[in-house]
């Protein structure tokens, strides 16, 4: 039976629960992050995306460099991407000091298009699921072929949601910043159709009004 490897579902979120529409902090969201020791981070491509377009004020133009697999120190990234929504955006996660480098987890119905972009520029692939990416079997890979043991992820609610509902998850850290955001708010588990049972195993306060609640499923 292949191993799974321990998967911890780690966001900033406001009191009322929203992932959007306030301020992160982000040193202190990686400074917490940092304390797992992961050795890989499972992005939702849709949020590797958005926090693209919401950090840069234009994308930076793709390099020779960026065809080769760079050698730097950092997180490997594995993104699960049947769509190709990240064609165009992966030299942004290249160049940046946060990721050392991106696996795509793609499915039978990927375009050729999007895999002949990805093998041009040496990136690591791997077909995991018919129509969608079958996170089970992606975890799976992703500990036998890179020894993935803690996998971090800070993702949206969709991916974040399948995989707590499909009883991938062990823990849920959450980092929670002094704002209400009040109607435009986007709760982290809005896409969860079933109630959880929490062990609260680590909590510690910050300046300013945030604090971290570390809990056991």
């Amino acid at each position: 039976m292949k191993m799974l490897p321990k998967v911890i579902v780690h966001n900033s979120i406001s009191i009322d629960g929203s992932l959007i529409n306030f301020e992160v902090n982000m040193p202190l969201h990686y400074k917490i992050a940092g304390n797992f020791n992961s050795n890989m981070h499972l992005v939702g491509s849709n949020t590797a995306k958005i926090g693209i377009d919401l950090f840069l004020k234009e994308i930076p133009q793709e390099t020779q460099d960026d065809f080769k697999k760079p050698n730097k120190k950092g997180v490997l990234w594995a993104i699960p991407d049947t769509t190709g929504k990240m064609k165009g955006l992966l030299h942004v996660l290249r160049q940046s000091e946060y990721c050392k480098d991106a696996i795509l987890l793609i499915s039978e119905k990927t375009s050729k298009e999007y895999i002949r972009y990805l093998k041009e520029r040496n990136y690591n692939y791997h077909v995991v699921g018919k129509d969608k990416c079958n996170l089970r079997q992606s975890l799976e890979l992703l500990n036998e072929k890179y020894n993935a043991k803690t996998i971090l992820t800070d993702t949206g609610s969709i991916l974040s949601n399948l995989l707590i509902k499909h009883g991938l998850v062990s823990e849920i850290s959450l980092l929670f910043h002094p704002v209400v955001v009040g109607r435009k708010a986007y709760n982290l588990f809005t896409y969860l159709d079933k109630s959880l049972k929490l062990e609260l195993t680590k909590n510690e306060s910050f300046e300013k009004g945030y604090f971290w609640n570390l809990y056991r499923i």
